[in-house]
Order: structure tokens, then sequence, then C-alpha cells
């Protein structure tokens, strides 16, 4: 007899995606819980640290504890960038250029490897919350479609007999929107903290930019 799929095989495997996606919403979460504290403070540490220092050679020779988070590996690609053009005396092509707009697209684009990597995550969560009510619903539809075949099978429509089967059906969608409220949160919330870092790493590639390029003779 060939393997069929049934009715309650299908609410189970959906009973098992919600719970999957509930495991890997709560794992983005922490996750990115984690990432942004830490960035938080690395950058907090490196800002007071670097903008205290008497002079770019002083800021350049901190301590390696401090040069970690988002704004110290910019920090670190401008100094390596000013160091590399220096040493090359500008023969490479990527030298060639404004060394002005040259040092802040370098910066540029240490922000935006900075961005994607606070980005990463995010889809899922957002993916999570717009999909989970409707595997919920999908499991809830085919739920009240087998209960329904069963009560014209045994041809009783008494409370007993429909209200069990309806309301087991019913549960996958409760499910599923308790899957996908906490990812849509979380989604909106992460979106924030992404601008606001993103917004605060532009304000210092800027700041740099002017930084050495005045004090540069």
């Amino acid at each position: 007899m060939p393997y069929q799929i049934t009715p309650p095989l299908i609410i189970d495997g959906t009973f098992y995606t919600l719970i999957l996606f509930s495991v890997v919403t709560w794992t983005v979460i922490l996750f990115k819980v984690w990432q942004f504290s830490k960035n938080g403070y690395d950058n907090r540490r490196f800002d007071q640290l670097f903008w205290e220092s008497s002079d770019l050679e002083t800021a350049k020779l901190l301590p390696t504890p401090v040069f970690q988070g988002p704004e110290a590996r910019v920090a670190r690609t401008g100094f390596t960038w000013l160091q590399e053009s220096q040493g090359t005396e500008n023969q490479k092509l990527k030298f060639l250029g404004n060394p002005v707009e040259l040092f802040e697209h370098t910066l540029q684009e240490q922000v935006q490897k900075e961005q994607r990597s606070m980005d990463s995550g995010l889809t899922m969560l957002a993916s999570i919350g717009s999909t989970a009510p409707f595997v919920g619903l999908f499991g809830t539809v085919i739920g009240i479609m087998d209960a329904m075949h069963h009560i014209t099978e045994t041809g009783s429509t008494s409370l007993d007999v429909v209200a069990g089967p309806i309301g087991d059906a019913l549960v996958a969608t409760a499910i599923g929107i308790a899957v996908a409220v906490p990812a849509v949160l979380a989604y909106n919330f992460f979106s924030r903290k992404v601008k606001h870092q993103r917004a605060n790493l532009e304000n210092f590639a800027i700041s740099f930019s002017h930084l050495v390029f005045n004090a540069t003779p």
C-alpha cells in the first residue's frame, strides 16, 4: 500500500514548522541582542579613547583590545589606507584620484560592510513574521476540512463531535500568530538599531576624514 499524506500528518507538519520558526526567531533575537550590545559597548569605549588621543599617531597606537567593534574597524581601515597610499607613493590604481574622495570612499565601503553584518538575520525575522500566520492558517484549514469530513462520515452534528476537532484546528492559527508577533516586533526594533548605529558610523567616518586631511600637511 503506497504511503499517503493524511490531514493529521499535514497538521503535525504545520506545528513542527511553527516550532522551528519559533526556535529560529528566538535564536536570532538573542544573537542580535548580544551583537548590538557588544557593538554599542565597543563603540563607546573606542570613541572615547580615540577622541581623547593627542594626535593621529597616538590614536593609531591604541591597544589592540580597544580596536574592536564597527567604529574601530572603520578607523583601522582608514589607517591602513593611509599607510598603503604613502608606502606605494600612489602608484596603484586604487590610489589615483582625489585623496579626500578616495579616503572617504574607503571608509564608506567599510561602513557598508558593518551594516551588512548588522542586517544579518533581519530578513529571516521579516520572513517568519510575514509567513507564520499563513502557515498556521493553512494548518487550521486542513484541520477544519478533516473535521468536517469526519462529521460527514459519522453523521453526528452534536457539539461534542464538532467543537473538539475544530478547536484543535484553530490552535494552529493561534500558534502562527504567537510566532509571528515576536518576529515582527524584533524586526522593527533591530531595524531602528541598525539605522542608529549606521548613522553613528557615518558621522565618525566624516569626522575622521576631516581630522586626517586637516591634520595632515
